[in-house]
């Protein structure tokens, strides 16, 4: 969560919000979205962080992990296969 409340706090302030303003926004408290850019929450939902991105003009999205290579693999030398 750590990254993503360090990302909206950069897209806030980029788009020139303070804190209460963005929360007015999305009907949550000035310490709510402090809680999420300072990782400070146990739990946020999903919901909110996909909200709070849209109005800031991103979308949330979920990428594969690049699956790590077996050892096999890394015996035989492939290491640049880019599609492993």
């Amino acid at each position: 969560m750590g990254d993503i409340g360090i990302l909206i706090k950069n897209l806030r302030k980029a788009a020139g919000l303070s804190q209460s303003q963005l929360a007015q926004r999305h009907g949550m408290s000035r310490a709510t979205i402090s809680g999420i850019e300072n990782n400070t929450i146990p739990e946020v939902g999903i919901r909110k962080v996909a909200a709070i991105l849209e109005g800031l003009g991103y979308e949330l999205t979920a990428i594969p992990k690049r699956r790590r290579m077996t050892l096999d693999e890394l015996k035989t030398g492939n290491f640049h296969d880019e599609s492993k």
